[in-house]
Formats: C-alpha cells, sequence, structure tokens
C-alpha cells in the first residue's frame, strides 16, 4: 500500500508511470552560510497541477513522487490539492534537507529521529497527510557536514523503524549510501539521487542493490542518456529510476521551462532512439518506481 497525500493507494492500482523525483512546490531562497538565490524556489499550484493533468492525459502519468522534505518550503495541503485536482497521486515526503537550510546544527541523533517519527505517525504540518518517503535526505556540499550525517542517520533509524523507502540527494552518493547501509537499511530501500554526474558511481550504486535516481534537469539531459543507456547495457536497468526533476519556477513550462514533461518528451524518446525497448522503459518508469516504494513491505 502506497501512503499518498490523498489517502492509501494500492500498488497494484498504479498502472502508468511514475515520476520518482519532482518537488511541485519549495522555498529555498533563503538559507545559512551559502548565498541566496531568489530562484531557487516554485510556487504555481494552479500551472502544477494543469502540468500534471497534461501529463496524465498524454503520457498515462499515474504517480508523482515528492521530495520536497523539512526545509525546503514543503506544504502538504498544496500537495493535496494538486493530487484531487490533478487526479494524480502524490506521495509526500518527511526528512530533514541539507544544512543550509534546516536548524539540525545542535540537535543529536536521538531528537531528529523523533522529528521524524512523529511527522510519520501524527503527519505532516499539522495535517491529516502522512508522508510515503524519507526523503530528500543529503548534503549540500561534496560530503556531509556532522549535523548532515546526524540527519541522515536519523533518516536510517526512521526507515528501519517505520520500513519507509529513503531518498537521498548530494554529491557524495556513494558516501551517504554507505552510512545509510551502516545504518541498518537494506540498499532495496534507497534511491540515490545526484548519481548521474558520474557513470563509474552509478555503477556501483547498482551494484550495492540501491537504485540510481537520475533525473534530465539534475544530470543534464545528454548525461542522464548516458547514465541509463550504460546500466540498461551493464544488466543494471533493475536499479534505474528516472524523473524530470523539476524544482524551480523558471522550470515551469509558463515560463519557458521544460515542465514536468520533459522526461517523456525527451529523455524516454532518446532511449527508444538508442535502441531501449518498451519492455525497459516500462520496467524503469513503471515497475522499479513502485518495488522501491514498496520494499519495506515485500
Amino acid at each position: 500500500m502506497l501512503r499518498t497525500v490523498t489517502g492509501p493507494v494500492r500498488a497494484a492500482s498504479i498502472d502508468g508511470a511514475v515520476l520518482p523525483h519532482e518537488h511541485l512546490r519549495t522555498d529555498m531562497r533563503w538559507a545559512v552560510g551559502i548565498d541566496s538565490d531568489p530562484h531557487r524556489w516554485l510556487d504555481e499550484e494552479h500551472t502544477v497541477t494543469a502540468e500534471l493533468h497534461e501529463a496524465r492525459q498524454s503520457d498515462g502519468l499515474n504517480l508523482v513522487v515528492d521530495l520536497t522534505s523539512m526545509g525546503m518550503g514543503r506544504d502538504a495541503a498544496t500537495l493535496a490539492r494538486v493530487a484531487a485536482a490533478s487526479r494524480v497521486p502524490v506521495i509526500a515526503g518527511t526528512g530533514l534537507f541539507a544544512g543550509p537550510f534546516t536548524q539540525i546544527r545542535d540537535a543529536d541523533v536521538d531528537t531528529l529521529t523523533g522529528t521524524l517519527m512523529r511527522e510519520i505517525s501524527d503527519g505532516l504540518d499539522g495535517t491529516g497527510v502522512f508522508p510515503g518517503v524519507i526523503g530528500e535526505v543529503g548534503c549540500w556540499g561534496d560530503t556531509p557536514t556532522p549535523a548532515e550525517e546526524r540527519a541522515l542517520v536519523a533518516a536510517a533509524r526512521a526507515s528501519v523503524l517505520t520500513r519507509l523507502p529513503v531518498a537521498t540527494y548530494g554529491r557524495d552518493g556513494l558516501g551517504i549510501l554507505e552510512l545509510l547501509l551502516g545504518n541498518g537499511v537494506p540498499g532495496s530501500r534507497v534511491s540515490v539521487g545526484y548519481a548521474g554526474a558520474d557513470v563509474p558511481t552509478a555503477r556501483k550504486i547498482a551494484e550495492a542493490g540501491a537504485y540510481v535516481s537520475v533525473t534530465a534537469l539534475g544530470a543534464g539531459l545528454e548525461q542522464a542518456v548516458r547514465i541509463a543507456l550504460d546500466l540498461v547495457e551493464e544488466g543494471h536497468a533493475e536499479r534505474l529510476l528516472l524523473s524530470t526533476g523539476l524544482s524551480r519556477i523558471a522550470q515551469v513550462t509558463k515560463y519557458g521551462g521544460p515542465g514536468y514533461g520533459l522526461l517523456f518528451r525527451e529523455l524516454l524518446p532518446r532511449l527508444r532512439e538508442a535502441g531501449t525497448g518498451e519492455d525497459v522503459i516500462r520496467l524503469i518508469t513503471h515497475d522499479n518506481p513502485l518495488r522501491w516504494l514498496t520494499s519495506g513491505y515485500a
């Protein structure tokens, strides 16, 4: 059973494509220790709703995983409205995002774990919306800071206690994965984001039994295609997750961006042109994300 923002949904009822790494509302304009960025936000509820509805109609989009965790401007009520209006189920995340955006500097692991467990059991932001994934969690710099390490350990503990999957973000994909594995999270329950920047790293993540999460906007279209084809050719298609990775207002179609449909319009056609069969496309866009999301209950 999937925990969506509008209630439980049977995984078997999701027959179409899944976007496993998206953001439907964000606000990360202000941060501590790094430069502020007025473009690092997304608050276009009607536009986002329309784009998801269009992807549902034209591309068979059946599920979106929103990885906007604490510190990123998450709004659970907005997610519920978008899901209801677009008729596309949405899974929300809990978790403590990277250090510049969250107040985790002085909190110990037990305190951080308790924060996550309250959201998982009581709901997000005082709403009746429950998270179905822990993430995104990770690091902002090249490697996790001590505070980010504590937040990652807390995410691991919460996953072990609840069996929820974990989604990560950060340049140190392997290091983050090793930390989670070392704290008891099975690799099959982890989606490692930002891994698409490095083909050898992506292979190692797949070989460790975790999922390599590649977004067209995060890795860049050319690199996303390269990573995807390499993993397929190396026999790791079952460990690949593909998404658009939209997170900023300039990226929606209303303002000239590619929109959430970039995966369907650009990335998947490139894989088909390279000889990837429809059975593998469905494996990547449907079977893999659902297997990851439900791995704790298999």
